[in-house]
């Protein structure tokens, strides 16, 4: 029998509102464990909470920007449940009334195209942490990330393969970043994802049982993941069993999931309403507002840079990526107007510099004037390219300036044809063998000379001079 796979997710992301959802605390990430912490986050007797205004809007943002239905009129519900990283045994959140509604993404996997619906998304608080202790054998609880703003993107079940998963995710992600909502640093916590699958035979209606996966953090674990989980449910309807609801484990090192525990229903939360917070009322003005400031999205750019700037489909899908990469693309076109040069700098040396260094693109830290020199040093024929990928290289790891460490350094280009005349004729005579191989039609002897000849010039000379002369001079031979 053949089967479908179907796959839902519930994504969490983490705000980047500088305090938490309901106190002045700090969002930042890190610091000593419960450090960031009060009365409200801990949940001790007597402590109210006040909304942070924040979060609504990001929100807002991010269900216009998913094409959501915003909720005029909701409200937030205490979600029950004890656990250790939890210390007031309840989570606010929103069941009845969440702020975005019947959303829907458009994906594309192998050519293909189709929309993912978003369900809904909920604001709600983070839990903490705990950290389990193998030296002392025990388990300790870090309080820093207890009301820390979520948003919860809840799909419909509109996926049938891993594929589909991960393009939805990279969207997702570059969406938020672009909005400012989220810094989606998944090593961080700050985006994960609650995944649920089933199977079912094809042309079945019905959906199968399903079972969860919850808090992954990284596009690899849950690619595997869902593959694996599908194939375990197969089997076990093959050979004549029932798959069980529930809720299982990822273990990255055995590449296998193992069950935790049975699924829980929205029954055995006993959701009700947050006495302690005020509905909230959403105008069509603050919508119109909010829409009206939004920046533009991934899609948008790169079809404006195909058309403005000429840059290939794929170049200009590289460029916004990441919302650094676009804006110091941007910014550095805006200063020395060749965007194709910008293009080519960032999607060569920049990207093996981030990949070399293991750097994030959210990390870097460059400054688009110094770019916008340097290509304009190579532009006039200051410098050659090779000089200029060994600048563009300190601008990267030291922020030096590239005209004034480029006159430092002696690496302004040679422009004394004599100078070159004469370097050649030396190389000529020190290279008998790679002119004979040359003269008897080996092509590779021609780079040879050249090389020999910027050597000796220290690489500062003009390749297209050293190439012509050098050319004219073996065939005068």
């Amino acid at each position: 029998m053949n089967y479908e796979t179907v796959v839902g997710l519930e994504v969490h992301v983490e705000l980047s509102t500088k305090s938490k959802i309901f106190c002045g605390c700090t969002t930042e990430f890190g610091g000593e464990p419960n450090t960031h912490v009060c009365p409200v986050c801990t949940g001790m007797p007597g402590s109210l909470p006040v909304m942070n205004k924040g979060v609504v809007e990001f929100a807002i943002r991010a269900g216009i920007a998913l094409n959501c239905d915003i909720t005029r009129y909701n409200k937030f519900d205490r979600k029950n449940y004890f656990y250790p990283d939890l210390p007031k045994a309840y989570q606010v959140s929103q069941l009845y009334l969440p702020i975005c509604q019947n959303g829907k993404v458009e994906i594309e996997v192998d050519g293909e195209k189709k929309y993912i619906g978003i369900h809904e998304i909920h604001m709600e608080e983070d839990a903490g942490k705990l950290i389990h202790d193998p030296w002392d054998d025990c388990t300790l609880v870090d309080y820093n990330r207890c009301g820390v703003p979520l948003l919860e993107i809840v799909s419909e079940p509109d996926f049938r393969s891993a594929d589909e998963v991960i393009a939805y995710l990279t969207k997702l992600r570059d969406i938020m970043m672009y909005l400012g909502v989220s810094d989606c640093k998944m090593q961080e916590g700050s985006m994960r994802a609650d995944v649920n699958v089933s199977v079912r035979p094809i042309g079945q209606k019905e959906f199968g049982t399903r079972s969860e996966m919850k808090n992954m953090n990284s596009f690899k674990a849950i690619y595997r993941a869902i593959n694996f989980e599908a194939k375990r449910q197969i089997e076990i309807l093959e050979e004549g069993g029932k798959v069980i609801q529930e809720t299982r484990r990822w273990d990255e090192n055995k590449d296998a999931s193992f069950a935790m525990r049975s699924k829980e229903n929205a029954q055995d939360y006993r959701y009700f309403p947050e006495p302690d917070l005020l509905p909230i009322e959403i105008s069509d003005e603050w919508i119109n507002d909010v829409k009206n400031n939004l920046p533009e999205l991934p899609e948008a750019k790169r079809a404006r840079y195909i058309s403005e700037f000429g840059l290939t489909e794929y170049d200009a899908g590289v460029i916004t990526s990441a919302k650094q990469l676009a804006y110091l693309f941007e910014d550095t076109t805006a200063i020395c107007k060749k965007p194709k040069e910008a293009c080519n700098l960032i999607m060569g040396e920049l990207m093996r510099l981030l990949s070399e260094t293991s750097t994030l693109p959210e990390d870097i830290k460059i400054d688009p004037k110094k770019v916008a020199d340097l290509i304009n040093l190579i532009i006039d024929g200051k410098i050659n390219r090779n000089v200029g990928k060994e600048v563009f290289e300190e601008i990267f790891r030291n922020d030096v300036e590239p005209v004034k460490y480029v006159e430092e350094k002696g690496l302004l280009m040679l422009n004394d044809d004599s100078l070159v005349s004469d370097t050649i004729d030396k190389v000529i005579a020190d290279n008998t063998k790679g002119v004979e191989d040359f003269k008897g039609g080996n092509e590779k002897a021609f780079g040879f000379l050249v090389g020999q000849t910027m050597k000796a010039l220290k690489g500062k000379a003009n390749p297209q001079a050293v190439n012509k002369i050098l050319k004219e001079k073996l065939q005068k031979l």
